[in-house]
């Protein structure tokens, strides 16, 4: 269900505008920031995981495990 959330603004035409493609990368970065932080997980703490070499889909799958841990 969450991970639905994440992904229900993408589609194969979010990539026709520029504006429209940031506008969806902010949203997406900002539900993700907004699920680690229900479980704990701190923006320095992804931003670090990704810089460490995690994916963004790691990361994702990351925060939706600990998200199903805490539920």
């Amino acid at each position: 269900m969450t991970e639905t959330c994440f992904l229900s603004g993408a589609s194969a035409n979010s990539y026709d505008s520029p504006a429209l493609s940031d506008e969806v990368l902010e949203r997406a970065v900002a539900k993700l920031v907004a699920a680690g932080a229900g479980v704990g997980i701190s923006t320095d703490a992804m931003i670090k995981l990704l810089e460490s070499g995690m994916s963004v889909r790691e990361l994702v799958e990351y925060v939706l495990t600990r998200a199903g841990d805490v539920e």
